[in-house]
């Protein structure tokens, strides 16, 4: 095999990488967790990753999708997760049954706007606010789409792309906008 001086340069860039490295315990901890999440995203198919994340039957996750403290989620079965979509569910997060964050969504169970007004956003402040959020059965988010903490939404609720749900949703509508208001009800 030939020498290919490529290969040198590839060396040169991991051991930069390698030199930011911290060696404590929760940077260790941090990146067993990064490289299985990357290894996840990157090798299983929809349905393994879903189970590597701990989602019931018939759950679906799509690549680039992450889950912020999954341990804190409740989800139903065939709950459907796109592509680059964030749950959030420090603050405690349900989904209901045969849900779809579409897309690009976001699902936030915190939020540290207080921290960052009060020049207190490090990790840990008492000033980020983490309220369970809820998400019904049979609804579907389209993305991109952001949820905020503290909300809950209907079953059987469509939320329209480019909405963001910044109050709570009653059950059988369609809704859009930002912030979103019901459009119209659906019949149950």
């Amino acid at each position: 095999m030939e020498y290919d001086p490529r290969f040198d340069a590839f060396v040169w860039a991991q051991e930069e990488v390698l030199a930011y490295f911290r060696s404590d315990e929760k940077s260790t901890l941090l990146r067993e967790n990064v490289i299985s999440r990357q290894l996840a995203d990157k090798l299983l198919t929809d349905v393994e990753r879903a189970d590597f994340y701990g989602l019931p039957e018939g759950c679906r996750m799509r690549e680039n999708a992450k889950i912020i403290s999954p341990e804190k989620l409740t989800c139903g079965t065939h709950v459907y997760i796109g592509e680059g979509v964030i749950v959030d569910a420090s603050g405690g997060l349900t989904i209901g049954s045969h849900t779809t964050l579409a897309a690009g969504v976001f699902v936030w169970s915190h939020t540290s706007h207080k921290a960052n007004l009060a020049m207190a956003n490090y990790p840990a402040s008492e000033l980020i606010e983490r309220k369970p959020t809820a998400i019904g059965s049979g609804v579907f988010i389209g993305g991109p789409s952001v949820v905020v903490s503290g909300v809950t939404i209907g079953d059987r609720t469509v939320v329209l792309p480019m909405s963001c749900i910044t109050r709570d949703i009653p059950g059988n509508c369609m809704v859009g906008g930002s912030p979103a208001k019901v459009i119209k009800m659906l019949e149950a």
